[in-house]
């Protein structure tokens, strides 16, 4: 297994075949997006936060953290994957990240600078962020990532602007996912890591899977067609 959120991660998926590669985007104190799961810089003692630092602190005491740049540039691969650019903004931590508009158009110009809009599914937790990009690109995809909600799929996605909904993938019950379906939204989970987990999703349709484990589920699917 590659680290998460690595060139090296993401050149490895898109090798064994991928549909998309998932990744999370912050925002360095100069205005780079870079891509890190986590606001903080856990591996140190004094958990210094991406926001506080310029690109150059990163590449001095985290090199292996890449820009988005870098990761869009693979689009230069001959394969034909999704850039599926989870934006990690915190409403209740504004220090941490950009406010929604700033973030948006960012990770916006990025995307145009490298060709890949009509590659590119933009998701997350904070909505703020999907309305600030509908309003500068409608024609770049959204979705609505959400976790212990009993809202219906498609009032979320209508309330995020977005025409797909990213659940945990527990709350991907059949009726969901045909709820969504029937509102003409896609349903991508998040994030299944076993065949237990997998086989309920393929039976109740959903239309993609993040994982962990890319090379065991394609593996799966393939023997289970």
């Amino acid at each position: 297994m590659r680290p998460e959120n690595t060139l090296a991660a993401f050149q490895y998926a898109i090798a064994i075949g991928a549909d998309a590669i998932e990744m999370d985007v912050a925002v360095t104190r100069d205005n780079v997006p870079v891509i890190a799961h986590d606001p903080h810089l856990e591996h140190l003692e004094s958990r210094p936060a991406l926001r506080e630092l310029t690109l150059a602190d990163l590449r001095r005491i985290a090199p292996s953290i890449p820009t988005l740049d870098e990761v869009l540039e693979l689009s230069a691969s001959a394969a034909a994957f999704l850039f599926n650019i989870e934006l990690k903004s915190f409403p209740g931590r504004p220090e941490l990240t950009p406010l929604p508009e700033p973030f948006a158009q960012l990770v916006l110009e990025r995307i145009r600078r490298h060709g890949v809009d009509r590659r590119a599914l933009v998701q997350s937790f904070d909505f703020r962020v999907l309305h600030a990009l509908a309003k500068l690109a409608p024609e770049i995809p959204r979705a609505a990532l959400f976790d212990h909600t009993a809202e219906d799929f498609p009032s979320i996605a209508r309330r995020a602007q977005a025409g797909t909904v990213a659940p945990e993938f527990h709350l991907a019950t059949p009726a969901n996912v045909a709820a969504a379906h029937q509102a003409g939204m896609d349903v991508f989970v998040w994030t299944a890591n076993s065949p237990q987990d997998w086989r309920p999703l393929i039976d109740a349709r959903v239309d993609a899977i993040v994982t962990d484990h890319p090379a065991a589920l394609l593996d799966y699917l393939a023997r289970s067609t």
